[in-house]
């Protein structure tokens, strides 16, 4: 890929790529853990199992298995709590990574259309963003049940494209894990990633990615406004 590449907008994922949500996960996912007499978990444990989803993260949490599943009775309960807790805690410790509203300024100044693509549920995604600042700095805020269909799928992302009129190509995904590569290598569009956030065992050199990005701030240098 020849750098800087043409693009009219940008796709961000929330959790690990804009937004450190880990402590306050990890603090909800405790108290339901907690409430079921179970012992509580590192936040090494948490980290590896964000990514796909609060609904899949709470069955790993249950089970201590990326791959397990709880029982349709325990899980129900345990959702509950876990929802209420997260609730109570969304914004707690939870906070922009460094450079992310800078770099995002940036992106507005120059003229790209925002978006936020995540798994997380909108009933989360959107007081979290609200409360940190971030939401009035995105033009689009598509959550885990926005649509029939997350990532990997690249429902999203073609989504997006098309509310904003561009083609795929010219949209550019940021995230942190595999999902945000499989969505947009599916989809047809180049995709950075940032080496710090969540993505279970694997390093940020597994990825299929077209850059790896520090900081937000460093992707700048590798973009341009699209001309077309």
């Amino acid at each position: 890929m020849k750098f800087p590449i043409p693009i009219s907008a940008v796709a961000f994922d929330l959790d690990g790529t804009l937004v450190d949500t880990l402590p306050d996960l990890q603090e909800a996912g405790n108290r339901m853990l907690r409430a079921l007499g179970s012992e509580p978990v590192d936040s090494a444990t948490v980290r590896s199992f964000i990514g796909d989803g609060v609904d899949r993260l709470i069955h790993r949490l249950l089970t201590g298995d990326p791959a397990g599943e709880a029982g349709p009775g325990v899980f129900a309960a345990a959702r509950a709590d876990f929802v209420r807790s997260y609730e109570q805690v969304l914004v707690q410790s939870s906070r922009p990574y460094p450079g992310i509203e800078e770099g995002l300024d940036e992106l507005r100044k120059r003229g790209f259309q925002l978006a936020c693509v995540t798994n997380k549920p909108s009933g989360f995604t959107l007081p979290l963003l609200r409360e940190l600042g971030l939401a009035e700095r995105l033009d689009l805020i598509l959550s885990g049940d926005s649509l029939p269909r997350k990532k990997p799928d690249p429902l999203p992302l073609e989504h997006c494209a098309r509310s904003f009129g561009i083609p795929i190509r010219q949209l550019l995904m940021i995230g942190d894990s595999a999902n945000d590569c499989q969505s947009a290598r599916s989809a047809g569009c180049p995709v950075f990633c940032v080496p710090y956030g969540y993505r279970g065992t694997l390093g940020v050199q597994d990825l299929d990615c077209d850059a790896i990005v520090p900081s937000l701030p460093d992707a700048l240098d590798l973009i341009c406004l699209s001309q077309s």
